[in-house]
């Protein structure tokens, strides 16, 4: 019965992977574009004390600025959205299937096979290495530091 209700559950996870609701609120909930994408008028173009133009023109300014930077996006993710996301769909898909079926599976040979040349190599240096160090350190063991502070 336990086996059966995971079974289940798990049924339900994947399927809610694929078909989760979006929040159309909140659309950056990761935070990715936190510092690239937040420009405003006031962090393009500002002007110093003393060089002010007309109230006028200011107000224009900001408002055409702030207008056609909203359209201009909204135009463009409505052309280039989609067949972008195909693209970047596509590609994380393509990346997910090397990583998947040949990066891994690459690693986990490699780290099979080199363990029988690590056993191989770890002998060779407890064989010829170890007697030699071990002699280097009785000969080394009889040496003894004296420091004598003369005046």
């Amino acid at each position: 019965m336990a086996e059966e209700r995971t079974e289940l559950e798990e049924r339900i996870i994947i399927k809610d992977q694929h078909t989760k609701e979006i929040d159309l609120v909140n659309r950056d909930p990761r935070h990715i574009n936190e510092d690239v994408v937040k420009v405003d008028f006031e962090d393009v173009i500002a002007e110093p004390v003393g060089t002010y133009s007309f109230d006028g023109v200011w107000k224009t300014s900001y408002t055409t600025f702030t207008v056609s930077k909203y359209w201009c996006y909204r135009l463009l993710s409505a052309i280039l959205g989609i067949p972008l996301a195909v693209i970047w769909g596509f590609l994380f898909a393509l990346i997910s299937f090397c990583h998947i079926w040949a990066v891994v599976p690459c690693i986990k040979s490699y780290l099979i096979e080199i363990q029988c040349v690590s056993r191989i190599y770890s002998l060779c240096i407890h064989t010829f290495c170890d007697p030699l160090f071990e002699a280097l350190s009785k000969i080394c063991s009889n040496i003894r530091v004296a420091f004598r502070k003369e005046i």
